[in-house]
């Protein structure tokens, strides 16, 4: 008799939790410190659990607190973190797509034409590392050179700070080897926009750039989770832009004392980052309330499925609004660029989000109960911060004390992989009964 597969959800999160178990044990060694003695138990849980959960998180100061052996731990970390995110996500919907019947698997192939089809697990792994590394050497010989020659740091120190905020960058996290973050660098054409596309191609996910690459002429066709992905990142890439450069102009905390081309390329990197990015080059605590709210928003809807963005993710949101605009209308189906969409995957986005707002509320209320003296909105932030893996912070991590470190470390975990191994629950768990009940209309609204 075969055995049972596992199922691919339990595998991510069995994945995961072994590999926060393994970083924790190694930060604990006396020698990732950079100080006398190891660091605490749970300094090192929650600095390993940001690393792998790619959020970048921290309650202390990274440059200082950890020695330079630490500082490889996490970029090792982090690259895990992401690479093993990419693949894992990828390999859960090609699982999904081989326990389903040969019909199935056929209506499959043919929707989505992103060549990741069933059984090339090899062809997925290659193409996840090929993009990631790719994309990380020309960030760190960017980053590297511009240190060099316009800050004049010594060539091998350029060159590690160039890998590690490049690794940083891509899988979307956003540890820094500067106590300051990047706010140094907050008007460097050259520096910010290489880690801001870094960020974004690390958040489009694989499959997407998959298909691109093989249809960069056909944009007519895309899949609808590509044109979704694509046209929903720029969206929103735009809606973060215009919203930071517009309401933080004359904010002397933010954008107020930079001149013209440094509030553009501020909005640009404040007003993408929040998706999942992690680095700061503004000061997130001096945000108007407005912004702070909309910060709130596209932290929760996050990246691209199967990326190292976390969130929701850019399908989930633009489906649902897809959905909304179809009851509005009072169509019966589901329609993106001719095509029809399942019942099956409205339900589940419908699922995805849901659990998701549950998770942050929670997870608030949580926070506020065991912390005094912080706002509402203050611990919003820092929740959906730690949710969506976006590694902001309004200064407020830092200050929690044990308990709220904890609630901060759940929510890292469960952003980064509880929407991966739902989304594969959900999609694996389909059952069809022999029979139905009568339908009944409740009043909605």
């Amino acid at each position: 008799m075969r055995p049972a597969r596992p199922h691919p959800a339990r595998t991510v999160v069995v994945a995961f939790l072994g590999a926060i178990a393994v970083g924790t044990v190694l930060l604990l060694l006396p020698v990732s410190r950079a100080g006398s003695g190891s660091a605490s138990l749970l300094t090192a849980f929650f600095t390993a659990t940001s690393a792998i959960t790619t959020s970048g998180m921290t309650v202390v100061d990274t440059s200082t607190y950890w020695s330079d052996f630490g500082h490889v731990l996490l970029a090792v970390m982090t690259q895990a973190g992401g690479f093993g995110i990419t693949t894992l996500a990828t390999l859960a919907g090609l699982i999904v797509s081989q326990r389903l019947g040969l019909r199935g698997r056929m209506m499959t192939g043919a929707e989505t034409n992103s060549g990741l089809a069933h059984g090339e697990v090899r062809q997925v792994v290659i193409l996840a590392a090929a993009v990631m590394f790719a994309t990380e050497m020309v960030i760190a010989a960017i980053f590297t050179v511009r240190l060099r020659v316009t800050y004049d740091v010594p060539l091998g120190a350029a060159a590690w700070e160039g890998v590690f905020n490049a690794v940083q960058a891509f899988n979307n996290c956003g540890f820094s080897l500067r106590g300051t973050g990047l706010s140094t660098f907050v008007s460097d054409w050259w520096i910010c926009v290489p880690l801001t596309l870094g960020v974004i191609v690390g958040g489009i996910g694989v499959p997407v750039l998959h298909e691109i690459g093989r249809q960069s002429r056909r944009p007519a066709a895309w899949t609808t989770h590509t044109r979704l992905t694509v046209g929903g990142s720029l969206v929103l890439l735009a809606v973060g832009f215009v919203a930071v450069l517009a309401l933080e102009w004359r904010n002397s905390g933010t954008l107020g004392p930079l001149g013209v081309p440094g509030k553009i390329l501020a909005a640009f990197v404040q007003g993408t980052i929040p998706r999942s990015g992690g680095f700061n080059t503004v000061d997130y605590g001096a945000m108007n309330e407005d912004t702070s709210a909309i910060m709130i928003g596209l932290m929760f809807i996050g990246g691209g499925s199967a990326s190292t963005a976390g969130g929701i993710k850019v399908t989930t949101f633009f489906l649902l609004a897809y959905v909304i605009w179809t009851e509005v209308r009072g169509e019966r189906d589901v329609v993106i660029g001719r095509r029809r969409i399942a019942e099956a995957t409205q339900r589940q986005a419908t699922a995805v989000a849901l659990l998701g707002v549950a998770v942050v509320a929670t997870g608030t209320l949580v926070l506020l109960g065991i912390t005094s003296g912080v706002t509402t909105d203050r611990a919003l932030f820092e929740v959906m911060s730690a949710f969506s893996t976006s590694g902001l912070t309004t200064g407020l991590t830092a200050e929690l004390h044990e308990g709220g470190q904890l609630v901060l470390s759940a929510m890292m975990f469960i952003g980064r992989v509880g929407t991966v191994a739902v989304a594969s629950a959900l999609a694996l768990n389909t059952r069809h009964r022999l029979y139905r009940y009568p339908e009944e209309r409740p009043i909605v609204g």
